[in-house]
């Protein structure tokens, strides 16, 4: 049979302009949930080509129609051979009917011990009242047998325990004078003490800890880590661990010297103007965790010790084994040979038994994390913080990193996770992240996700999920395609919902979606519903319905993150100043000449000076200020306002600086004032500006709110 053909040069034709697929290839294509068509004018149709890759990425061929009406048909067939669905995911509350044969036995064996037999009929239901939690479904009829995981999740996700506010910051860029180079968890501790017993502040939300990819030079971006299931112990606080206040005369001698090399890193960014080195810092903690290592645990941490082992089993094992293999062979696992490129390869056992000490290592170094993560939100809520720490959970993972390697049956090869062109961004975007793939999530029960959903919750208040419509549908932009040459594939929504409220009911932990941008008509509704928080920026809350008008502060939506800026968006001081448009244009970033794109700037400032002004928010003869605009936000219904922790001290640069790689030092720039001199943690603390926003967005109940 012919293959399919989108265009025959060397230069591909962009999906929208390419000649529609075959029929049965459409069909087969929306069997596995990938759309054939994506959003835009008249609906923008995705190319042959592009659809037999991103089935072959779900391990299905359709490389002509032939083969692709055979995977129809065998595809078909399975699934009516099949007794149970892969995995079933249902509401507790809720009386959930079965696609079973009439005769069929079902038996549900419970989490906690225990079994339900189900009457037979001629349909069949699950009952409302199952208990909360992942259980097993066993069917049989006749000759035929089949158990599938049975995950009953709660209706709605835990809620606020009331309004609060609290900051948003970049952990790393909040240097204190005890920091080694860049912040840490004890500066987290502290910042959530001061904002909390001080300010009466209920979070502070903070970028992503995952482990970062290794070697020099690393890539900043907490977006693109190693692993999320694990965080960086480039985050440590050295003192901190019990294990320094033991060290021998000897290995105290070794550690004063790296205290001093520390020093030198904090003193080169803090009084030299310099960028935050990763590298260079992890270098110098690594020397020192090393020694501390070396000490002997008492019988107390050695228990706890092996308690945090066996609560993490495989999951840590395979980390710490990763990032072993890692220091030997390079951290692209892809180049490695070719026995240990997969966990379970043949030479695998023989690499751990050699590296033994190295995985022994890398297991303690996630021990003294976890640890270190646990006493920052014990501190946080101490302080009074109705929620502590907002943790952030990026929206996938590097191809090359620790949890690719690990997770490489669940995940997509081949595929990148982006966006497609929209008015923003003729282009698309490729992130550079390999996807979940939901049929093989399905066969796994889901398993992966909860696991990472239950590490990150662990010592959360809240959760902070970027890129949140992922949950129902991902752009996968194959390899060696442009952005333009994607498509939409989508997961089972109500599985990844059900997943994602249980592993946060038991964890108490509420849920905040960021959800910027293009967003699918009833996503929104859907994730309110569930009790998922949205993310609202007041520069993009118009009312487009009624000409793109600024909305009103009543009309905004209660269950939401509102703030005033994100770290991919310039800093309030920079819109206030124009500063921003000046930036964009140095860099070459603005799609239209540098007057218009600076007039629209000053109108949308007159538009929210006239706004403020006929709300009373703003007297004649006031400037447009950071605590005026603090105003509108207090005087919406939303459940949280995050304060750019920045802003305190009038810090122009936004922290990341989207489409520039080498052009900007994105991810790299500790908090500094207007002027650009860095600001340490102890003079945040004494900013004016830090009381006057406290007092201002103080709940009517007064400062703070109870904790839970």
């Amino acid at each position: 049979m012919a293959a399919y053909h989108d265009s025959d040069g060397a230069e591909q034709v962009p999906a929208q302009d390419a000649p529609p697929p075959p029929a049965e290839l459409v069909a087969l294509a929306q069997a596995y949930g990938v759309d054939a068509r994506y959003p835009g004018p008249g609906g923008q149709g995705v190319g042959a080509r592009t659809l037999v890759a991103v089935l072959a990425a779900l391990g299905v061929a359709a490389g002509s129609p032939g083969e692709a009406r055979e995977a129809l048909d065998r595809h078909r067939a399975e699934q009516r051979a099949r007794l149970l669905p892969p995995c079933v995911v249902v509401r507790q509350g809720r009386r959930t009917a079965l696609d079973v044969p009439a005769d069929a036995r079902l038996c549900v064996e419970l989490e906690g011990g225990g079994s339900w037999e189900l009457p037979r009929g001629h349909s069949h239901w699950l009952p409302a009242d199952l208990p909360l939690g992942r259980h097993t479904l066993r069917a049989e009829t006749g000759e035929r047998r089949a158990q599938a995981p049975l995950i009953v999740a709660p209706e709605r996700l835990p809620q606020l325990p009331g309004r609060s506010w609290g900051f948003l910051a970049q952990l790393y860029s909040v240097l204190s004078d005890r920091s080694w180079g860049m912040g840490d968890l004890g500066d987290l501790a502290e910042l959530a003490q001061w904002a909390g017993a001080g300010l009466g502040a209920g979070f502070v939300q903070i970028n992503p800890l995952h482990q970062g990819l290794p070697g020099a030079p690393s890539d900043p971006s907490p977006y693109r880590p190693s692993s999320r299931r694990f965080a960086d112990p480039v985050h440590l606080r050295i003192e901190a661990v019990p294990e320094y206040a033991y060290l021998t005369a000897e290995q105290r001698r070794r550690a004063d010297d790296l205290t001093v090399r520390a020093a030198r890193l904090r003193e080169e960014v803090l009084g030299h103007d310099g960028l935050i080195d990763r590298d260079a810092v992890w270098a110098v903690k690594r020397e020192a965790l090393e020694l501390l290592h070396e000490v002997p645990r008492g019988p107390g941490r050695q228990a706890a010790y092996e308690a945090f082992h066996r609560r993490e089993g495989e999951w840590l094992g395979r980390h710490a084994l990763w990032n072993a293999l890692a220091e030997v062979h390079g951290a692209d696992w892809h180049h490695w040979p070719k026995g240990l490129r997969h966990p379970d390869g043949p030479q695998v056992e023989q690499a751990e038994k050699e590296l033994q000490e190295r995985v022994e290592f890398h297991r303690w170094l996630a021990w003294q994390v976890d640890q270190q993560l646990a006493d920052a939100q014990r501190a946080a809520r101490e302080a009074g913080m109705a929620l502590g720490l907002i943790h952030d959970l990026a929206v996938g993972v590097h191809p090359d990193g620790a949890d690719a390697w690990a997770l490489q049956d669940v995940l997509a090869g081949g595929i990148s996770v982006g966006a497609p062109p929209d008015a923003f961004n003729a282009h698309g975007q490729d992130w550079g992240l390999p996807p979940w793939r939901p049929d093989a999530l399905a066969e796994a029960g889901y398993a992966p996700f909860a696991e990472l959903l239950r590490a990150a919750t662990r010592h959360a208040g809240a959760l902070r999920i970027d890129h949140v419509m992922g949950l129902f549908r991902l752009w996968w932009v194959p390899q060696g395609h442009s952005p333009t040459e994607g498509a939409y594939v989508r997961y089972d929504a109500e599985a990844m919902l059900g997943v994602l409220a249980l592993e946060a009911h038991r964890a108490g932990t509420a849920v905040i979606g960021e959800d910027l941008g293009t967003v699918e008509p009833g996503v929104r509704e859907e994730l309110a519903a569930r009790g998922v928080l949205g993310t609202s920026v007041l520069w993009f809350e118009r009312d487009w319905q009624a000409g793109g008008g600024i909305l009103a502060p009543d009309r905004w939506r209660p269950g939401c993150l509102a703030t005033l800026t994100t770290h991919d968006l310039p800093s309030t001081a920079a819109r206030l100043s124009g500063e921003h448009v000046e930036l964009r244009h140095r860099l070459g970033l603005l799609a239209r000449p540098l007057g218009e794109e600076q007039e629209e700037a000053v109108e949308e400032l007159a538009d929210w000076r006239a706004e403020l002004a006929a709300r009373g928010l703003l007297t004649p003869g006031e400037p447009l200020s950071m605590p005026v605009l603090y105003r509108f936000l207090r005087a919406t219904p939303a459940e949280l306002v995050g304060v750019w922790l920045p802003d305190l001290v009038g810090d122009p640069r936004p922290q990341n600086l989207p489409g520039t790689w080498d052009q900007y030092p994105n991810w790299r720039l500790p908090v500094a004032d207007g002027a650009g001199d860095p600001v340490t943690l102890d003079r945040l603390a004494t900013a004016p500006t830090a009381r006057l926003l406290a007092h201002l967005l103080a709940p009517p109940s007064g400062p703070g709110t109870a904790s839970r």
